[in-house]
């Protein structure tokens, strides 16, 4: 994690940045890469997703929300006011119902900071793509802290869980505006993935196929292909 990130003010300035495109996206428009999801199923899950950790923050069980369809500008302006309120009055350090082990000691609120800002910056990404346009004004620091996410959490976790099997070829990446690297599996990498932050982060939350967004892949491509496939996010 990039500690140099202030990662609430970072959500509050997306989720003002999510809220603000709401209003002019339609409902019924498709969201690219997110299979059926159109932009009102995409907005009541972000809105939905806040709740919830506004709940697991708080260490008790969520109050369920009324069966939407929802008028989306006031349920997202809800929810994500919730979150951050919520995330505000809470010590970073205090114990949290968190994605990690139980027993891992960053199971603090702090966990939720980060994870609801990433929450939020790919599905800002998912909500100006159904409008055709795109997320162009983040420091790529957010996009290779993102990269991180995945790799030492998300994908840990997928294991963990069983929902993957760990990768038998680790892929190197190489974030090439950010000044990062990272290994995705344990081992001796075979092959290393290069491209900026941005193009790392949204092909790692297959919001991007790797030819298409120009990655540059040194060694065993196929390996690429294969982590991508392998279930690494939810």
């Amino acid at each position: 994690m990039d500690d140099a990130l202030d990662h609430l003010a970072l959500l509050s300035r997306l989720q003002d940045a999510f809220l603000a495109d709401v209003p002019d996206a339609d409902p019924g428009a498709p969201v690219p890469a997110c299979g059926d999801w159109r932009v009102q199923d995409l907005v009541e899950h972000v809105g939905s997703v806040h709740h919830w950790a506004a709940a697991q923050a708080r260490r008790r069980p969520e109050t369920p929300l009324e069966v939407g369809p929802f008028d989306l500008a006031p349920f997202y302006a809800e929810h994500a006011a919730e979150l951050r309120t919520t995330l505000a009055a809470l010590e970073p350090d205090a114990p949290a119902w968190t994605l990690l082990a139980p027993d891992d000691p960053a199971s603090t609120v702090r966990f939720w900071h980060r994870r609801q800002t990433h929450e939020t910056l790919v599905h800002l990404h998912d909500l100006r793509s159904a409008g055709g346009s795109t997320v162009d004004d983040v420091d790529p620091a957010v996009w290779a802290d993102t990269v991180d996410e995945v790799v030492t959490v998300m994908a840990p976790r997928q294991v963990r869980l069983g929902r993957a099997a760990p990768l038998a070829l680790p892929v190197a990446l190489r974030a090439t505006d950010a000044g990062r690297s990272w290994v995705l599996g344990d081992g001796a990498p075979a092959a290393t993935a290069s491209a900026p932050a941005r193009v790392l982060a949204l092909l790692l939350w297959g919001r991007l196929e790797p030819a298409a967004a120009g990655v540059v892949v040194d060694g065993d491509a196929d390996a690429l292909t294969v982590a991508l496939a392998g279930r690494i996010t939810p």
